[in-house]
């Protein structure tokens, strides 16, 4: 028994690591036309390689849709026992958002919707759920005098400014870098959200390596 667990979690975790190699692949290319044998070439294995760990492009979707609904629904982990916590919670979100607008690209989700309806319609509605978690947080945060009184669907919606900006060209027109702008996104977020005086239960030194991160993964994606 526990052999087979072993070798199932090792299994996944082989799976986990082509997944990521796939992701920005499929950002640039979609979902539609890529075959096997490119995917099992971006993957950097032989396609009998591939076959071991998914047998259908619908097997990789469904993984890649599963991924992404177990890593929404990281937003309940935590509890809100301190105002401390809505610091936390509140730099788990922009992390979360940044890192699903990069993925959830206009054209990822209209394939998806097209070619793979079920699978959409999963993970559409985890992200109307992850919606509901987001707007009873920042009504929590209201209730308890950490928040400004503000329309959390604003704040929400302000996340779709992010797609436009990361464009290459719209980046070197304007003498930007992906990092300046998640920097300034990130204080902006958070002086619209929190009280002047809560803003010290915030620790800015925790999302430095995180934005760096992201701006990694952005840039690589984007040049």
């Amino acid at each position: 028994m526990n052999n087979h667990m072993n070798k199932s979690d090792k299994k996944n975790e082989t799976r986990v690591k082509l997944i990521i190699k796939l992701l920005p692949y499929l950002r640039k290319h979609g979902l539609q036309t890529v075959r096997m044998d490119e995917i099992a070439k971006v993957m950097e294995i032989s396609r009998a390689t591939l076959y071991k760990y998914f047998s259908t492009k619908e097997e990789i979707i469904g993984f890649i849709v599963d991924g992404f609904i177990e890593y929404m629904n990281e937003l309940t982990f935590s509890p809100l026992d301190s105002d401390q916590s809505f610091g936390t919670r509140f730099q788990q979100i922009f992390e979360q958002s940044v890192s699903l607008m990069e993925y959830f690209t206009n054209i990822f989700l209209k394939e998806l919707e097209t070619s793979y309806p079920d699978w959409y319609d999963r993970l559409n509605e985890a992200m109307k759920q992850r919606e509901q978690q987001v707007l009873a947080f920042f009504e929590e945060g209201i209730q308890r005098g950490i928040f400004n009184d503000i329309n959390g669907k604003l704040l929400i919606m302000q996340d779709e400014i992010l797609r436009g900006m990361f464009n290459a060209k719209y980046l070197m027109t304007n003498q930007l870098t992906v990092q300046q702008i998640l920097f300034d996104y990130y204080h902006l977020k958070k002086i619209q959200l929190f009280k002047s005086e809560k803003l010290s239960v915030i620790d800015d030194t925790i999302m430095l390596p995180r934005i760096e991160h992201l701006t990694h993964k952005i840039t690589k994606n984007l040049f």
